[in-house]
């Protein structure tokens, strides 16, 4: 059973929804008002703003890199009595950014021998790169993931276009709440509907138009092999999501409330 995306819409981005409403597989849902996924919250209006506040909006968690946040700025929300939490899934930001990095974004470097050099997880490019975040920042998608656990209200969970970063950390979130493979890969590919109107907007942004504007636009349609493949590999080497996050240190409670505190 797959459910409808519950698309929040905004005047300020195209690729918010809410995650509730996806069944589990012993028969319970994902709780509405819990977790939200989305692309760049820069141009949230203040209308948008109070629409949030009304869903009880409590927490945000920005995963962009320091880059990003040097040249883009933190955001409107910022000025409300939300908490922030800043958790970047790039390597390099394991330090604050100068001024000098901030001219060139983490995926836009041309250094090709030291990618080379980097070991392929998979042969899949996408699959790839989310199990990279996993291997060089469990840190973050573990702090992420705390944050949905421990938020009174709902949380926003983001980054530029709401697919790549955010697609990492909400599939661990819905295979921890229980959610089928299935269900956790139309929840991803959901973004495809979507994706033109994204890579348009971000088009826009100093950030990424640079970078955008010669790749074609099936280069960022999501595939469902893709996250189906990330799943796999986390079934395969750690017994399943919530076996990745106790390597990580998470303790069989905090997995549970986890699961709880996504659960209807």
């Amino acid at each position: 059973m797959v459910t409808t995306p519950h698309w929040i819409e905004l005047d300020g981005v195209v690729n918010m929804r809410d995650v509730g409403g996806l069944p589990t597989t012993d028969g319970g849902t994902v709780a509405t008002g819990r977790l939200l996924r989305s692309d760049n919250l820069q141009d949230l209006s203040a209308a948008d703003i109070e629409a949030l506040e009304r869903l009880g909006v409590t927490d945000v968690v920005d995963l962009r890199s320091n880059v990003e946040l040097t040249l883009e700025g933190p955001g409107p929300l910022h000025e409300r009595a939300l908490t922030h939490h800043h958790h970047s899934l790039f390597r390099d930001d394991v330090r604050e950014v100068s001024a000098e990095d901030a001219l060139v974004l983490p995926w836009s470097k041309q250094d090709q021998a030291e990618a080379d050099a980097q070991p392929r997880l998979d042969d899949d490019y996408w699959a790839s790169h989310y199990l990279g975040y996993l291997a060089h920042r469990p840190d973050s998608v573990s702090a992420a993931l705390q944050v949905v656990a421990r938020s009174e209200g709902a949380t926003i969970v983001h980054c530029a276009a709401g697919k790549d970063r955010t697609g990492t950390v909400v599939g661990l979130a819905l295979a921890v709440a229980g959610v089928s493979d299935d269900d956790v890969v139309a929840d991803y590919v959901a973004t495809g509907e979507r994706i033109e109107r994204i890579v348009a907007r971000l088009m826009t942004r100093p950030a990424y138009g640079e970078v955008l504007k010669d790749q074609p636009l099936d280069h960022h349609q999501p595939r469902p092999e893709t996250m189906r493949r990330i799943l796999e590999v986390l079934a395969e080497r750690h017994g399943g999501a919530a076996g990745w996050l106790v390597e990580q240190g998470w303790t069989d409670a905090e997995v549970d409330a986890l699961r709880a505190s996504l659960r209807a």
